[in-house]
């Protein structure tokens, strides 16, 4: 009776660990990591629009629901890309890939989430949250997915303007639906930090985007076109963040906060013409782009006007 037992328990545990693994593969479809990055943005986009603390109710709810469509965005992309992810070292192990979730079930929790998300913006926060979060989910998961990232070396910069999506819903959801001035220079500054990030990690990558056939820019023009292209970003996005001080839409705390953080950004990006380690390089620019977006955006929390 107890080998019995024993027995049942074991066959037990290994049911519940298939049905945990099910689980995780289904949430890895999301990629948490990415959707927290955006709803840190979306958090700095919330107290700039409201000049401030915006309620509580207004910020659960708008970051629930940017959430979904977030992860809704990573949901379809997996989907779409699982044709060439399949060929990259770095994500032929993903849950469709591997064959771990069926792409018909990915594509209906993609649609269902983005759906839900947009609802939820629409009916309990405001239409101008909702639309930008619309115009997002339809620009990552369609334009940059399904065309851009297949056809052109410009698809990390034109990608970008979903990636600046998420504060400028948060400022539509703390400012009551207007998108002023303030709020696209917000826009700007997320969508000009995306070169100098993702370009770095391309380079890192070239390998595995060179053998999936993905034009990306070092795998086209190489390193030396690469890293002109982030310093010319990075020289555009400095100023650009000081436009918020000039507007008196955010405080002094901010401007130096932005300042210091901009010129060691610059400076870094600078370094990168000069290096002997491209990758070396290109690793630790990717990690204090990393450092600079959470500074400037703990800085739009802390001081905006």
């Amino acid at each position: 009776m107890a080998v019995h037992g024993m027995a049942a328990k074991r066959v037990r545990g290994e049911e519940a660990q298939q049905r945990y693994g099910k689980w995780r593969d289904y949430i890895s479809l999301m990629k948490l990591g990415i959707t927290t990055a955006n709803l840190m943005a979306t958090v700095a986009g919330l107290w700039m629009g409201a000049h401030g603390h915006p309620g509580w109710s207004t910020v659960a709810i708008t970051l629930v629901g940017t959430a979904m469509v977030v992860a809704s965005g990573a949901t379809l992309n997996n989907f779409v890309d699982r044709d060439i992810d399949v060929r990259m070292e770095r994500t032929s192990g993903r849950a469709l890939p591997a064959g771990k979730v069926q792409p018909l079930s990915a594509l209906v929790i993609g649609l269902t989430l983005g759906a839900a998300g947009l609802v939820l913006l629409a009916g309990w926060v405001n239409g101008t949250a909702a639309a930008c979060a619309f115009v997002g989910l339809v620009m990552y998961a369609y334009v940059y997915t399904v065309w851009l990232k297949r056809t052109t070396t410009l698809s990390t910069v034109l990608g970008g303007l979903a990636g600046a999506m998420p504060p400028l819903i948060g400022y539509a959801a703390g400012s009551g639906g207007r998108l002023d001035l303030a709020a696209w220079v917000v826009f700007s500054v997320f969508f000009l930090w995306q070169p100098p990030h993702f370009l770095p990690l391309a380079m890192k990558r070239v390998e595995d985007y060179r053998a999936a056939g993905i034009p990306m820019l070092p795998v086209v023009r190489g390193y030396t076109e690469t890293k002109w292209q982030i310093l010319v970003y990075t020289a555009a996005m400095v100023p650009v963040s000081l436009l918020l001080y000039a507007l008196r839409a955010a405080g002094v705390i901010y401007l130096l906060v932005a300042l210091v953080l901009g010129v060691i950004f610059l400076w870094r990006a600078v370094q990168g013409l000069f290096t002997k380690d491209d990758l070396a390089w290109a690793n630790r620019l990717f990690r204090f782009s990393l450092v600079y977006l959470t500074g400037i955006c703990l800085a739009m929390i802390v001081n905006p006007l």
